[in-house]
């Protein structure tokens, strides 16, 4: 059975995802350090002591540029996904091992 939009926000999940993933293509597989790195420059911020501090971290590194277009984006309890939220379906995008042993410190 084919998916119908139901909301004219379901119209826009798609580039909304994939703007979301191209952003995390570059961070997926660095290492940790160069990982580090990068979401420290994308935020102009030094790494989050905490684990909220640094998912949130992680969030506007991947929103970075991307209109949500009413869409709502919130790291998964276990770090794995970034989940959007908002129309008459859902998304998981998922981030990779080494994005979530960052959030997970």
């Amino acid at each position: 059975m084919t998916l119908r939009p139901k909301k004219p926000t379901d119209l826009t999940l798609a580039p909304v995802a994939a703007e979301i993933d191209q952003n995390l293509q570059s961070l997926r597989d660095l290492p940790p350090k160069e990982l580090v790195a990068a979401i420290t420059l994308s935020v102009n911020e030094n790494p989050g002591e905490t684990r909220d501090e640094r998912a949130k971290q992680v969030s506007e590194t991947v929103l970075r540029d991307v209109d949500l277009h009413g869409w709502t984006a919130e790291i998964s309890d276990d770090a794995t996904r970034l989940q959007l939220r908002g129309g008459s379906v859902s998304l998981d995008v998922g981030l990779s091992a080494r994005v979530r042993d960052y959030i997970e410190g």
